[in-house]
């Protein structure tokens, strides 16, 4: 099992206590590198318009639960994909 593959399980499993830079990692691995920087989040560009959306934010180091499961939602988006 990768290193994303682990982060997945564990996103999962507890999306309430997951490293921001973790987050990052899963999203840079699925959606490439964010389309901006030196901002406070991070937007990364999926294959469709709207819902899910990828936006992310660090918050002290962690990231915001609802976040990760969005971030979850677009990624079985992206696998179902046909």
């Amino acid at each position: 099992m990768s290193g994303v593959e682990k982060l997945l399980v564990q996103m999962r499993r507890e999306p309430a206590n997951v490293r921001f830079g973790d987050l990052q990692k899963v999203c840079e691995a699925y959606f490439g590198k964010p389309r901006n920087n030196g901002t406070s989040h991070s937007i990364f560009k999926t294959p469709w318009p709207g819902d899910p959306r990828v936006n992310i934010k660090n918050d002290k180091g962690k990231a915001k639960a609802y976040q990760v499961r969005q971030v979850l939602l677009a990624i079985e988006r992206l696998e179902v994909k046909p």
